[in-house]
């Protein structure tokens, strides 16, 4: 969601929530750097003002509806997190929405092709949709980074008429969607239900901690396998007997796919290697001899050479 236009609307339809719950709105703007007419502003800033929004109304949709106590996003991810997969982790994102205070119903349905997500958001007075944008986006986001697969929508219904930023959903949501419809609904190919949740629990603190940047960040998340792939690699786990297993298929499956995809396990690894080491130079808070212990090379010169080798340059001219 970087598009200059995107984020001065959405800091727009923020800073007129902030006046609608009589909220010093100038002096808040001031302080998270934001100019007065409200344009030019950073994805940051705009994440900036959501959780200030979040701190003075003390709820997680603006007091636009029943109350949302802070947390309460963090408490659905973490009801989520450890399904199976997808279908399972729809479920209990449906549970989770019944018990929680001040999160809308959900409802799923497999509607085949298609799987149905409906998010009741009739409980909320919320004029121009943030709030309703906001829960939507949180669901999308989550799902595709469960999954570490994108999440195309096929169809994304709306129950409000079109608004003057209609043009944005496509930017926000992949989809263009269909207005004044009965329900808020996305619906995406049932065939995504078996996809397993590949996060892990240092993965899923570090996703929690990005709140609310996650949701408002556009993400693709990949669909190939060897994006998924790439998801448990990063998480420690190697071999490839335990990456098929994740995965819920056989060894030679695997490696038949990833060549149809043009790459290996081993190429997998070796730029997951490569992108850690970068980013451990970058940061310059580790040594050579140490960075090369970690990423799991019998000595600092191998690793010296197999960065030579990725990038043309020693780790030391890097740094």
């Amino acid at each position: 969601m970087d598009d200059p236009a995107v984020l001065d609307a959405l800091a727009q339809r923020l800073a007129r929530i902030g006046e609608r719950r009589n909220l010093d709105v100038p002096a808040l703007l001031r302080r998270l750097g934001i100019p007065p007419d409200r344009t030019g502003v950073t994805r940051q800033q705009v994440s900036e003002l959501t959780r200030e929004l979040w701190l003075q109304t003390d709820d997680e949709l603006f007091a636009l509806g029943p109350r949302a106590p802070r947390g309460l996003f963090r408490l659905v991810v973490r009801s989520v997190a450890p399904a199976p997969d997808l279908r399972a982790a729809l479920h209990r994102l449906e549970e989770a929405a019944h018990v929680l205070p001040g999160m809308p119903a959900v409802a799923v349905r497999a509607v085949a092709p298609l799987a149905e997500v409906e998010i009741d958001v009739r409980q909320l007075a919320d004029p121009e949709h943030v709030a309703a944008e906001l829960v939507a986006i949180v669901v999308h986001r989550l799902l595709g980074w469960l999954t570490g697969q994108r999440i195309d929508l096929r169809e994304l219904r709306l129950p409000w008429p079109k608004p003057d930023h209609a043009p944005h959903y496509e930017l926000v949501f992949g989809r263009h969607p269909q207005f004044d419809a009965d329900a808020l609904v996305l619906s995406f190919d049932g065939k995504l239900l078996p996809a397993p949740v590949i996060r892990s629990e240092a993965e899923l603190a570090e996703f929690l901690e990005d709140q609310p940047d996650a949701w408002l960040a556009t993400r693709d998340y990949g669909s190939a396998l060897a994006d998924q792939v790439r998801a448990i690699v990063e998480q420690g786990t190697v071999a490839p007997d335990d990456i098929a297993d994740r995965l819920g298929i056989s060894a030679q499956h695997l490696r038949r796919r990833l060549r149809g995809e043009g790459t290996s396990i081993g190429e997998i690894r070796d730029g997951v290697r490569r992108d850690a080491a970068i980013a451990s130079l970058s940061r310059g808070d580790e040594s050579i001899e140490k960075l090369a212990q970690r990423l799991g090379f019998s000595e600092a010169s191998a690793f010296r050479r197999a960065f030579r080798r990725w990038t043309g340059r020693t780790p030391a001219d890097y740094r």
